[in-house]
């Protein structure tokens, strides 16, 4: 069973929400930039006032008490935390609630909801911390199953085992970011992957959905710890190899990685770990424009430096997020290491951005801190947007630095001339997240008020546009979001046809009755 604690409805704790004096200051806000008369805060509603479907599935006897059919836990796993979820929570329209919330404490259990579901031809959602922007754990699968179960991992969230000398962790899916590293701390070590979501997502969530994290630069992505995974398909275990590399082949784990549950269950696996660091230095550097500080950032990611945060914000997002006064966008720098200072190193880095006019930030003061307090309490705010008849929106992509400045434009013209259509007053900010050598990740957000009636189809207006530019210009539907349903389209455009072809054929060995995650990344599936 989920904490009880989690908001059924919206992002994270209940009790972390923003309270009605928050929200009213928050409306007050808003007001007066947009222009606009917003309505009053809708209430969350009550989950004891919520009317499901009667689920069509009864467990075995050998296997009920590993199921919870409460209205309170299929309501949780009936949507993730997007946008539309969120709004589609508040109007209590849920409309392909789990039959099932299954609670496994091992992977033989795992095993024998598997085993169940194909005879029974019911489909299973594997389930983390339930953060998917993306549709990635909606049972939306469909009249061709007699059913869906939401397999939630939360009894899975033990560091089984630690290997110091090799600095490694065997770490099962099901732990959430904060277990993580309170388990790994009395060894001295952290896992350091720190997503938007790292209080309510998982190893095994971040793993499927390739998560990007803490480290702007170099080990940016989850892929990069990964030294060995179990995974648990209809079809048995596959169990990769523990090594640090190999040249044997397509390698094994690459094709989990990413797999968003449709080839198998993720139960444990072997993750590189560091060692707390504990030498830090940073920095905050004002631009006059955003192309500047792009020249800045990308002169950062080839120098070989490897900066642990090296995030550009444009100035409409520096003010939103407090981090600055909204007159230049701000560089975030900062350098880390268990082993030696890092001091030199962010001298030269900042030497680098001075010469792409880089200069000492008036709001520098604390600056890093307040912009990580408001990315921490962004969701939060989201959702009370939501409840303020708002539309919020955020797209990622990642493409070359040749092609990046192409891509900026093209992503804010579209977004305007979106909102204008509708008609809607917003605004459209951007960061960079993460930089590589040959190219950058860029984070939109658009926050509108149009039709608070049409709050879902207006936000669908503007989520199919921005991404029909985003796929047009040949970079990424997402860096780190993940494809669920809602970007499966564009992944399409975007994914090889022999390689969709290739993913298909391993799905029918790997799940031959086709339970897991139907409608998530592959047509059909």
């Amino acid at each position: 069973m989920t904490d009880p604690r989690r908001s059924w409805w919206g992002w994270g704790d209940e009790a972390s929400a923003l309270d009605p004096g928050d929200v009213d200051a928050l409306a007050a806000s808003v007001q007066a930039r947009l222009g606009v008369e917003l309505p009053a805060p809708v209430t969350p509603p009550d989950h004891r006032a919520l009317t499901l479907s009667d689920p069509r599935l009864r467990p075995p006897a050998a296997l009920a008490g590993l199921f919870d059919d409460s209205v309170r836990e299929r309501a949780l796993h009936a949507h993730g935390r997007s946008f539309r979820d969120v709004a589609r929570n508040l109007r209590m329209e849920i409309a392909h609630p789990p039959d099932l919330v299954a609670l496994p404490h091992h992977e033989g259990d795992i095993a024998a909801i598997l085993e169940w579901a194909s005879a029974q031809g019911a489909a299973v959602i594997p389930f983390g911390g339930g953060s998917s922007v993306v549709g990635g754990v909606e049972p939306d699968v469909g009249d061709a199953y007699s059913g869906a179960v939401s397999l939630d991992l939360g009894r899975l969230d033990r560091v089984l085992e630690v290997d110091t000398e090799s600095l490694a962790a065997r770490i099962q899916a099901g732990a959430l970011g904060p277990h993580i590293e309170a388990q790994l701390r009395p060894h001295g070590l952290t896992l350091r992957h720190q997503p938007q979501s790292f209080e309510f997502s998982t190893l095994g969530g971040w793993l499927a959905t390739r998560s990007a994290g803490h480290f702007a630069t170099l080990h940016t992505r989850v892929d990069d710890g990964v030294e060995s995974m179990r995974v648990l398909t209809p079809s048995g275990m596959v169990e990769t190899r523990r090594l640090p590399a190999s040249g044997a082949g397509p390698d094994p784990n690459r094709l989990f990685l990413g797999s968003e549950g449709v080839l198998g269950v993720i139960v444990d696996a072997w993750v590189r770990v560091h060692r707390v660091p504990v030498h830090r230095a940073a920095a905050v550097r004002a631009f006059d424009d955003f192309g500047s500080g792009l020249d800045a950032v990308r002169a950062l990611a080839q120098s070989g430096l490897n900066p642990a945060n090296c995030r550009l914000l444009d100035p409409l997002e520096a003010l939103l997020t407090d981090a600055g006064d909204g007159s230049s966008a701000l560089l975030l720098l900062a350098f880390e290491s268990a082993d030696h200072a890092v001091d030199t190193a962010l001298q030269r880095a900042l030497e680098l951005v001075r010469d792409h006019g880089g200069a000492a930030a008036p709001t520098e003061r604390d600056a890093a801190g307040r912009w990580r307090a408001g990315f921490v309490r962004a969701p939060y705010m989201r959702d009370a947007l939501i409840r303020l008849g708002m539309i919020i929106e955020t797209f990622e992509s990642a493409t070359t630095w040749e092609r990046l400045s192409a891509l900026l434009e093209a992503v804010r013209t579209r977004a305007v001339d979106a909102l204008s259509s509708l008609p809607a007053r917003g605004i459209v900010t951007c960061r960079i997240t993460h930089a590589y050598p040959d190219g950058a990740a860029p984070y939109w957000t658009v926050i509108a008020f149009g039709d608070p009636s049409a709050q879902v189809q207006e936000w669908a207006v503007v989520k199919n546009a921005v991404s029909d530019v985003i796929a047009g210009a040949g970079a990424t539907i997402t860096h780190h979001h993940a494809v669920g349903r809602d970007h499966r389209a564009w992944y399409e455009r975007e994914r090889p046809g022999l390689f969709a072809a290739a993913l298909g054929a391993a799905k029918q060995v790997l799940d031959p009755a086709g339970i897991l995650n139907p409608g998530v990344l592959l047509a059909g599936s």
